[in-house]
């Protein structure tokens, strides 16, 4: 028999989609990006409470077991992709032929699908999903790719750390 998730199962999932937004966001922070611990945690808190919605609507709409059945959350999640979308697109700025911000808007993408999971309940896959992202997020940054296969062709651009996609 399928059930509705109990209010403490709500806001044990939210509580994970906060703390994974906020690890994901506290690394964009700490370089100065404009999209932070405040935009990481919004969205993703925002993404899980959206996935936790598309699977309460049948039991608050008051439709039969079968109904239940043959719901589909995935309709909410596509929406999440796409609304997210178009907030990262927002965020993108473009300067001449470079484009910048582009880390960041991805970052955002990714909260989302980190409260997704949050959502969802499937917080290990969560957890280790944010913890390989900030750790790859930093140790781009720390090796600087681009400079070193660019060799210094590109002039030295610190704010964005030299790749033009931050």
């Amino acid at each position: 028999m399928l059930t509705i998730l109990s209010f403490e199962e709500m806001v044990l999932r939210l509580g994970v989609a906060i703390v994974l937004g906020g690890i994901i966001g506290f690394e964009r922070e700490m370089v100065g990006k404009r999209a932070g611990i405040r935009t990481s945690i919004m969205v993703s808190a925002g993404s899980a409470i959206f996935t936790m919605i598309s699977f309460a609507v049948p039991f608050v709409a008051g439709v039969s077991e079968e109904a239940i059945k043959n719901t589909l959350p995935d309709r909410v999640l596509a929406n999440i992709v796409v609304g997210v979308g178009f907030l990262g697109a927002g965020i993108i700025i473009k300067e001449g032929l470079r484009a910048r911000n582009l880390t960041t808007a991805a970052t955002i993408w990714f909260v989302a699908a980190v409260g997704t999971l949050a959502g969802m309940g499937l917080t290990r896959f969560a957890v280790v999903s944010s913890v390989g992202l900030t750790f790859i997020l930093y140790t781009l940054r720390k090796i600087n790719l681009y400079k070193i296969l660019h060799k210094g062709v590109v002039e030295n651009d610190e704010e964005d750390g030299g790749n033009g996609s931050s």
